[in-house]
């Protein structure tokens, strides 16, 4: 028994194939990516490189997604590279690497490096931010009510600490046009507004929103934007220069596949100066991004691995990632959208979606459905009860199968009847 059979045999780990990801990629080589996205053979040959559990099927991807094996060696080599000279490292290679790593992620992203730093998660990112502007009494930001929780919270101290004040607006789950949501923002601005945030991808829906459209309205009232990506970098492509935004923060463990505790934070070159840093440093000048970077001693070996991600993304690519995301979401929405008692909370529009969607059943609260869904099919998700967001959140990934998502459906349509 080699020691990954021994150690399958104790945590109920699917046992796959396995075939290098350079010679898979070769199977689908040439390939359009919406036809690559229904190869299911190719896909089932991936999960191989991911240590996917037989004990449950994984819904719930969105908090945060298996690291892939190739990238979890990684990370465990560089953890004890480093543990092998510990100090001489921290004191000679640390800063070198960790911009070496940056620029790769300002590849991905379509910025300078100059204009990025790696944070732990996107509320650290925001919360620089928010806490970061010279906020005066009176005031106002806007959001929306459907936003996350931390960034919620962190806004209200804010309230309570400087006197501002918070607007609110709630988005529909099934907006009619781009137009309906800008002006539902605009609606909520005043001549005392300072901050504007928005979900690039709700995380509770899996709604996009039309960024750009919505920070280009802000800008002609003088109003700066600040963007929650947690759930878009590696989902699905686009470029931060090109949404228009003053500010963007995102989670790197999410669907770019990196091991847990790494974020990104952009900051558009002109706005850098303005923000005070959360943590004192006198080392990096006002305009210098890294002012606000000042994480003291943390494990930087996730930093290293952030680089192996990147890479493991890079080969699969974000055309097909995104064309697997969105046509699994499809998949099992498209299934039930029509069931009597089931209500899907997320738009059918491509444009307005890719791997995340909500579910929800009449009458049944969506703690209850989460539980049911567990204890009964063995299906892990998540409940979600807020504004009008009543369901469970489903976020499959590369790994999921159909054959799974089939089982979602089965379960939903038993529940719904």
């Amino acid at each position: 028994m080699t020691k990954r059979d021994f150690l399958r045999s104790f945590t109920g780990l699917a046992a796959l194939p396995f075939t290098p990801l350079h010679n898979l990629l070769q199977t689908i080589e040439g390939l359009p990516a919406d036809t690559v996205a229904r190869e299911e053979a190719f896909w089932e040959s991936l999960r191989s490189h991911f240590t996917v559990t037989n004990d449950f099927i994984h819904l719930e991807n969105g908090y945060y997604i298996l690291a892939a094996n190739e990238v979890m060696d990684a990370l465990v080599n560089h953890a004890r590279t480093v543990n092998r000279v510990s100090s001489y490292y921290m004191r000679t290679r640390q800063f070198d690497d960790k911009l070496a790593v940056r620029k790769q992620l300002a590849e991905v992203v379509g910025c300078s490096s100059d204009e990025l730093i790696i944070t732990r998660n996107t509320t650290e990112s925001l919360d620089t931010v928010i806490s970061g502007i010279d906020w005066k009494r009176g005031d106002e930001a806007v959001m929306a009510v459907q936003d996350y929780g931390a960034m919620l919270d962190m806004f209200a101290q804010q309230a309570r600490r400087y006197g501002i004040v918070n607007r609110e607006v709630e988005l529909p789950n099934h907006p009619q046009s781009d137009d309906e949501l800008v002006s539902l923002y605009e609606k909520a601005i005043t001549p005392r507004t300072r901050l504007l945030m928005l979900c690039h991808i709700v995380n509770i829906t899996g709604q996009i929103l039309p960024v750009r459209k919505i920070a280009d309205m802000a800008h002609r009232h003088g109003v700066e934007v600040m963007v929650d990506g947690a759930h878009a970098v590696g989902h699905f492509d686009f470029r931060l220069p090109d949404l228009g935004c003053d500010y963007y923060g995102s989670s790197l463990h999410k669907w770019l596949g990196c091991p847990l505790g790494a974020g990104m934070l952009y900051v558009r070159r002109d706005k850098v100066k303005g923000l005070w840093p959360m943590f004192g440093d006198a080392g990096f000048a006002d305009d210098d991004i890294r002012k606000l970077n000042h994480t003291g001693t943390h494990p930087v070996h996730t930093d290293l691995a952030l680089a192996d991600a990147i890479r493991f993304h890079q080969m699969i690519g974000i055309a097909r990632k995104e064309a697997r995301l969105r046509y699994l979401q499809t998949y099992w929405t498209s299934k039930v959208r029509s069931v009597p008692n089931i209500i899907v909370n997320t738009p059918a529009y491509p444009a307005r979606m890719c791997g995340i969607a909500n579910v929800g059943i009449r009458g049944m609260k969506p703690t209850d459905l989460a539980k049911t869904l567990f204890d009964r099919y063995r299906i892990w998700t998540v409940g979600i009860e807020r504004a009008n967001v009543q369901g469970v959140r489903v976020t499959p990934h590369l790994y999921t199968t159909t054959a799974e998502l089939d089982t979602l459906v089965k379960a939903l349509r038993e529940l719904a009847a």
